[in-house]
Formats: structure tokens, sequence, C-alpha cells
């Protein structure tokens, strides 16, 4: 009681928690994507079930995570070292490096995974052959609700701990972490089902949203191996992406429009 009372009359704290709601706001659309797409692979009466499973085990991934702070920071100590450096940048620090840490290799295996399965995801939206494939989209009762869970459980995973590491990053109070979490993890229930249906309708924001797991991928690989890009260029680039396809959804549904209307009595 005392610490939440501190936390009220803190204004570095509030500072601290806004900057963090944001941080995990923002972390959790890459998370929220891949679950709004493989859910819509499901049965329908299946779907916001997935969903809400799946955001419910995110958040006790990560409140679990929060309360094993110690051993979390101690998942980037170094695990073994090949050797290898890229050259060195304008601040003296290699290009990229081969000291990988637990958390560097989940978050390589994590990226591969993401790639592989946008990958698979891409061929079949753009193959008009169809197969029996579990991630072929013509067959959309092929995957069973079970092997979604799971596959929604391992990317959880990786995120949480991308999400409570940056948590650490930034503030050591553990209420506003935990604030932050669950104001991000309440937004992302929030916005699950309007976000699925919005994809599942617009077959050119699937793609889209591939893309954007495609590029998620590669950025978590990058990180595994030391190359840190900015977050803030992955999120404009997809803040202008997401724009441009409202664009071409608002002009597609206005030549509609306008062909009904032109249409000869």
């Amino acid at each position: 009681m005392d610490s939440l009372l501190a936390l009220l009359n803190d204004p570095a704290a509030w500072a601290a928690l806004a900057a963090l709601v944001v941080m995990e706001v923002v972390l959790g659309i890459d998370n929220l994507i891949f679950i709004s797409i493989l859910s819509n692979k499901l049965p329908e009466a299946q779907r916001a079930k997935a969903r809400r499973l799946g955001i419910g085990l995110a958040l006790v991934m990560r409140l679990i995570l929060l309360s094993m702070i110690a051993w979390l920071v101690g998942l980037t100590a170094v695990v073994f070292d090949l050797g290898i450096q890229g050259p060195l940048n304008d601040y003296g620090q290699p290009a990229f490096e081969t000291a990988f840490s637990w958390r560097d290799l989940i978050l390589v295996a994590g990226g591969l995974f993401l790639i592989w399965k946008a990958t698979k995801e891409i061929h079949h939206n753009v193959d008009p052959t169809p197969s029996d494939d579990l991630l072929d989209k013509k067959q959309v009762a092929a995957i069973t609700f079970g092997s979604a869970i799971i596959q929604i459980i391992l990317l959880d995973m990786v995120f949480s701990i991308d999400s409570i590491l940056t948590a650490v990053g930034m503030t050591e109070n553990l209420a506003v972490m935990v604030i932050a979490v669950l104001v991000a993890v309440g937004a992302m229930v929030l916005a699950a089902d309007p976000l699925a249906n919005f994809i599942a309708r617009n077959p050119t924001v699937v793609m889209l949203a591939l893309g954007f797991l495609l590029m998620i991928g590669a950025v978590l690989i990058a990180d595994g191996f030391g190359v840190h890009v900015p977050k803030g260029y992955i999120y404009a680039a997809m803040g202008f992406s997401v724009l441009v396809e409202a664009l071409n959804i608002f002009s597609r549904r206005a030549q509609q429009r306008k062909a009904g209307t032109d249409k000869p009595d």
C-alpha cells in the first residue's frame, strides 16, 4: 500500500508509467497481429476463444516473468561466443556480433519461426493450387485449436521476454511495470476482435500483415545477432504502410459505390 501511495505522489513514476504503457502497447501490436492471423485460420466459432486465450496466456507469461526479474535479467549473460564481429560503427560498437545469450537465442528462434510462418502463409495466399498443408488458407478448418494455441504460446514467450526486458530497461519500479503490462494487455483484448475481423474482411490487409510478420521476424533475428534496429523506424514504416493501404481500401469502396450507382436501370 505504501509503495502504491508513493507511486501516486511521484511525478517521475507517472512519467515512466506513461512512457512504458505506450511502449508496451506498441510492442503488443506484433503479438496481436500474429494472434489475429492465426486465429482466423480456425473455424469461426473458435476464433474469439482462441484470441482471448492467447492474450490471456500472454498476460500470465508477462506477470510470471515480472516475478522472476532476476532470472530474466540473467538471460542476457553470454552463453557462448563464436568470436566473429562486424566492423566498428561511429560509436565504436561492432555492426554485429556472435556473442549469444539465451535471450539472443530465443529471439533468433522466434524470428525464424515468424519468417517461416509468414512465408508459408504468403505462399498459400498466392498459390491457386489447393494443397493438404495445414497452413493452406483454402482449408480453414485444417488447423486445430490445440495447434493454434501451441503456436501462440511459443510466440507469446518470445514477445513476452522482449517486452519485459524492455520494461526493465526503462524503470526499476515493479508496480509501474505491472500496471503498464495490465494496461497494454487490456488494450490488446479490446483491439483483438476488431483487428482480426478487419483482417479477415480485407484480403489485401492479410498480405500486408504477413509482410509485417516477415519484417518483425527479420528484426528479431538481427537483434539476436546484436544488430539493434531502432523500433521507431520499424513502426513508422508499418504506420505508413497502413495509411497507404487505408487509402487503397477507401478508393476501392468509392469505386464500388460509383459502379453501383452508375448501373443502367
